[in-house]
């Protein structure tokens, strides 16, 4: 049993790690055997994720002072949260490692996002996002798509007077 020091020193803890975090999952652990436990904690640390299990009440006085609202409706049951300062990776990272070990039990309560609390579709939808890599390029191919048409339109007066020339050269050698 914790006393008053140790939880109020908890919830400062997680507090902390509230407004460090931009993205934050919460999920029910239940039916991990301790395997799958070890081996999802391997996978969160291995993306940078920090994953704990806490006491409701306690994340709950945590998030009422970030002024983090609506989360109190998820916290109930066993609750594990996955911290982490990319608000796609804690996400991605659970959602990977349930569809890999085909847990049926392990779902996902909430999230939360830069601040605001979002239910387990959005949770689920953000998994889905291409990588920040895969989001950059697609960008940078948006940003040159225009340039490149114009250089092919830019070329093509160019291109149709060397072709005029080579018929005129074709002209003067059959001559």
């Amino acid at each position: 049993m914790l006393n008053i020091e140790e939880k109020s020193q908890i919830v400062s803890e997680i507090t902390e790690r509230f407004q460090k975090s931009s993205g934050v999952v919460l999920a029910d652990y239940r039916g991990l055997t301790v395997a799958q436990a070890t081996a999802l904690r391997a996978k969160l640390r291995k993306a940078g994720v920090e994953y704990r299990v806490l006491k409701n009440t306690l994340v709950q006085r945590a998030a009422n002072e970030v002024g983090v609202e609506g989360l109190d409706s998820y916290l109930s049951g066993p609750t594990a949260l996955a911290f982490s300062t990319d608000p796609v990776a804690p996400a991605k990272a659970l959602m990977e490692f349930a569809k890999e070990n085909k847990l049926k039990t392990f779902t996902i309560k909430a999230g939360v996002v830069e601040g605001k609390v979002i239910g387990p579709e959005g949770v689920k939808a953000l998994a889905e996002l291409p990588s920040r890599e895969v989001l950059l390029a697609m960008v940078l191919r948006g940003m040159q798509a225009p340039l490149t048409g114009m250089a092919n339109v830019l070329q093509g007066p160019i291109r149709k007077m060397g072709y005029a020339l080579e018929e005129v050269r074709k002209l003067k050698a059959a001559q």
